[in-house]
């Protein structure tokens, strides 16, 4: 079913494009696109290269803010100072860090603001993309409470699942999805570099069903499913990970470090011991 006469999105990055593809079949109208390079608005499909910012404002119904957090602040006085007078269109941002105030220009001229954030990553496959948000979870926080109806509404039509965040805890929300998906991708990177130096060949091949093990395993069980030398308290078998580390590896060793000494705090062992007067030490460090 048809819910909006025109959807506008304003970006053409990851975000910008997969919604173009998704919300698409909920517009009367094929979905207008504006950014600040035309000729990437033209490349976005499924949607129509608006020729100016106004040409959304005046037409649109729902407008997407799918810019970078840094852009979104202006983009949202540029496109307030756009609207018309007696407009009232839905207007919504996909920035994480973000709640809704920071749309409060636009909710001074009459539109209702949400900030919409879907908790997945984007790669530029639209395709697959929109079938991920289709199973997403979408933190939402509406700036009234017709608002946070208006976005729950948008979480519908993209198949996934909304979850309200109040504004102040938007950093606090954001921040832990990009220790999770962010860091991760930093620690796969460190410990592939390290295979690497150990002589692996193909790192990816042999950390990949450790990995998703222990990714499944955390999601179900906790911190229940740790295991290893820190678990144990081996404390020659982490030594010889610093020593190897500083003679190999040197640059992954204050990671290494860090997350070994938060795994410790996890597992309540704040005491002075060995093992964390070891990983505290800084004589191994290059």
């Amino acid at each position: 079913m048809t819910a909006y006469n025109q959807i506008g999105i304003v970006g053409a990055g990851r975000v910008a494009q997969a919604l173009a593809l998704a919300l698409t079949q909920h517009s009367v109208r094929r979905p207008l696109l504006w950014t600040r390079s035309p000729d990437k608005a033209r490349a976005v499909a499924h949607a129509v290269a608006a020729p100016r910012l106004n040409d959304l404002a005046s037409g649109c119904d729902v407008i997407a803010i799918a810019v970078s957090d840094d852009a979104l602040e202006a983009v949202a006085a540029d496109l307030a100072a756009a609207l018309p007078a007696r407009a009232a269109p839905f207007v919504f941002h996909v920035s994480g860090a973000s709640g809704a105030a920071i749309l409060d220009p636009l909710r001074d001229v009459g539109a209702l603001t949400a900030a919409i954030h879907p908790a997945m990553t984007f790669t530029g496959d639209a395709r697959s993309e929109v079938e991920r948000m289709a199973r997403a979870r979408f933190a939402i926080t509406g700036s009234s409470p017709q608002a946070s109806d208006a976005a729950r509404q948008i979480v519908g039509l993209l198949g996934g699942i909304a979850v309200d965040i109040k504004e102040e805890r938007r950093p606090l929300y954001h921040a832990a999805l990009c220790h999770a998906s962010n860091h991760l991708v930093t620690v796969m990177t460190g410990a592939s570099h390290a295979l690497t130096a150990a002589g692996v060949d193909d790192p990816a091949a042999l950390l990949a069903p450790l990995v998703r093990a222990a990714l499944e395993n955390s999601l179900e069980r906790g911190f229940a499913a740790l295991s290893g030398p820190l678990l144990r308290g081996d404390d020659q078998t982490v030594a010889g990970h610093l020593a190897a580390l500083t003679a190999h590896c040197p640059d992954l060793l204050p990671a290494y470090r860090a997350m070994a000494l938060a795994t410790l705090d996890e597992l309540g062992r704040r005491e002075p011991s060995r093992l964390r007067r070891a990983l505290d030490s800084t004589a191994a460090v290059p």
